[in-house]
């Protein structure tokens, strides 16, 4: 059998704003907020002490022996408190925690009243009818940005938008305990002003209703209203702790409500909205199209509390790419490449990484540190994802372009960053550690500049349009994504000038973490061998700032290509020498 409590996540999610909850004393029982009830005990304990009687241990039986009738709240405070700036300090005290008890958690919204308000930020629920007096619902509302409409007294319910209209509306039956007003005999009780049943009856007869925390033995009026709508066009489900009173009972035969077994109201309502929360991520279609993978990208770039959503959200496009190009079609045996299938082969990894793509240039752009090892497990696990040995003759050109998924992903981010200025997160990308099996792990940056995709990179020469260029690989990539930054870079010139920065520091930074004592200096070459202006200008830029900033220059304390002054200035030296020695054709 289905447990209740799915059923009404279900129905919660599949029906948007349409049940209301009605909540009672047990809600706040464990932020330690006293009952209506209780607070005019303890009112009457305050007056037996002062006129220097005992009331224990029956306050009530006491007052009316004294006064010949039953305690009330508005009698009690007018007799202790004389104004109403008098009354409400007296109340405070109450409702409102000291700063031991906040230390403590009392008298501050409980998990149930943070699950109802999250609730009611995703828009599940609108309408929170409760018995209480505190504001412990209204200050949890308050810490996920939503003031509710608050209703505590009849006037209050004139002119107020129509509840369909209405984000949130915290409907207080019995009053606020700031208001003298409030209800608590058995007497006062007994009725509603006619604005509140006329409210009541259309909630009851319109909204599904959740009741938490509620016994029913007291609240006459409440009863009333509930008897009087019969109409049931959404289910009531009654949450409670134990065997339900023989009044609950009647109320929950005459609702055929179903019966929720709770451990209390905190747990209830965490669960209910874990499950309704799930079923909404869920449900949230797959981003198939690039504009809705960005808009759930943007969104959970912009909060901490996202993080686990963003680290979802790429690792499912991840997951796409590796089971898209782990088919027949991306064999590393067959055919024998040529202009037009190596052509082909190429724009079909691109095809299936366009989305990556695009996830990437806004990634790279607003990327914070918490964000970095999103995308660092997300290169590490293209790499990864490469097999590594095949039966038959592996042609180089189908070998190399495995990679290239992995390669975009690394330029993209590498040139959103470097628009950013963030050289922090490049110098992680670039020192991501690939670990291979029976070998030492290695800098992801030695395995995937173009030139190191291939054995010999003039294999690329057999894309179309490429047979005669310098770098192929790298002007072919440098083609792909310049449409992929047209909104953020509407400057060619700037464009090639970050793409050519980034290959730079990709060099050296290859370099440096595949340095060994004793070898020469080899870096892989790119576009900006013969891109002289580029080149000459981005040099003198990380030069400039090594010799203004010292340790400070972000070039050093990123690690692309040393950690000191001295190994930084070693490792431009060596690079400089070695671009000039070779032949760029």
């Amino acid at each position: 059998m289905i447990d209740p409590i799915h059923s009404l996540s279900f129905s919660i999610h599949s029906n948007k704003g349409v049940y209301a909850v009605l909540l009672g004393s047990g809600i706040s029982r464990s932020a330690k907020i006293p009952t209506g009830w209780e607070v005019t005990l303890d009112l009457v304990r305050k007056l037996a002490a002062i006129s220097g009687e005992p009331c224990d241990p029956s306050p009530a039986e006491w007052y009316r022996a004294k006064f010949n009738r039953d305690p009330d709240y508005s009698v009690l405070l007018a007799t202790l408190a004389k104004t109403p700036s008098e009354r409400q300090q007296l109340l405070r005290g109450y409702w409102e925690p000291t700063d031991l008890e906040r230390e403590e958690g009392a008298k501050l919204p409980t998990a149930a009243h943070q699950a109802i308000a999250s609730l009611v930020e995703q828009g599940f629920i609108r309408i929170i009818i409760t018995t209480n007096f505190d504001r412990l619902m209204e200050a949890a509302l308050a810490d996920v940005g939503i003031t509710p409409t608050v209703l505590s007294i009849p006037d209050q319910v004139h002119g107020t938008l129509p509840l369909i209209h209405t984000r949130c509306c915290v409907f207080k039956v019995h009053g606020d305990y700031l208001d003298t007003r409030i209800l608590n005999t058995p007497e006062e009780l007994a009725s509603y002003p006619p604005e509140f049943d006329a409210l009541l009856d259309r909630i009851f007869d319109e909204f599904g209703l959740i009741v938490c925390g509620w016994s029913a033995d007291w609240d006459e009026a409440l009863r009333r209203a509930i008897f009087r709508t019969p109409c049931r066009r959404f289910a009531t489900y009654w949450a409670a702790h134990g065997e339900p009173s023989s009044t609950a009972q009647q109320l929950i035969a005459h609702r055929n409500a179903n019966v929720i077994n709770i451990d209390g109201s905190d747990s209830f309502f965490q669960a209910l909205q874990q499950q309704v929360q799930s079923l909404e991520e869920f449900s949230r279609p797959h981003p198939l199209s690039i504009e809705a993978a960005v808009t759930s990208l943007k969104r959970y770039l912009s909060e901490p509390r996202f993080r686990i959503q963003l680290d979802d959200l790429v690792s499912c496009e991840i997951d796409r790419i590796i089971a898209a190009t782990s088919g027949p079609k991306f064999s590393v045996t067959n055919p024998v490449p040529d202009l037009t299938n190596s052509t082909a082969r190429a724009r079909t990894y691109e095809a299936v990484s366009s989305t990556m793509v695009a996830m990437a240039t806004i990634g790279g752009r607003w990327v914070e540190e918490q964000h970095y090892t999103v995308w660092q497990r997300a290169l590490e696990r293209l790499v990864l994802a490469i097999p590594r040995e095949v039966n038959g003759t592996t042609y180089i050109m189908w070998a190399g372009l495995q990679r290239y998924p992995a390669t975009l992903l690394l330029y993209t981010l590498g040139i959103a960053s470097l628009e950013a200025g963030c050289l922090q997160f490049l110098g992680k990308l670039f020192s991501t550690q690939i670990h291979l099996e029976y070998q030492e792990p290695v800098a992801v940056v030695t395995m995937l500049p173009p030139c190191c995709m291939f054995e010999d990179s003039h294999v690329a020469r057999q894309l179309e349009g490429m047979e005669r260029r310098h770098a192929p690989m790298n002007d072919w990539i440098h083609n792909f994504l310049r449409p992929q930054f047209k909104q953020t870079f509407p400057s060619d010139k700037r464009f090639t000038l970050l793409f050519d920065k980034l290959e730079i520091l990709m060099a050296m930074s290859c370099a440096y973490h595949s340095s060994n004592s004793g070898s020469s200096y080899w870096a892989p070459p790119g576009a900006f061998g013969y891109r002289h202006s580029s080149r000459d200008a981005v040099l003198k830029e990380i030069q400039e700032s090594i010799e203004k900033k010292g340790e400070q220059s972000p070039y050093i304390s990123s690690g692309i290509f040393g950690t000191s002054v001295e190994t930084c200035n070693d490792s431009l030296k060596a690079f400089k020498s070695f671009i000039a020695q070779i032949r760029w054709y």
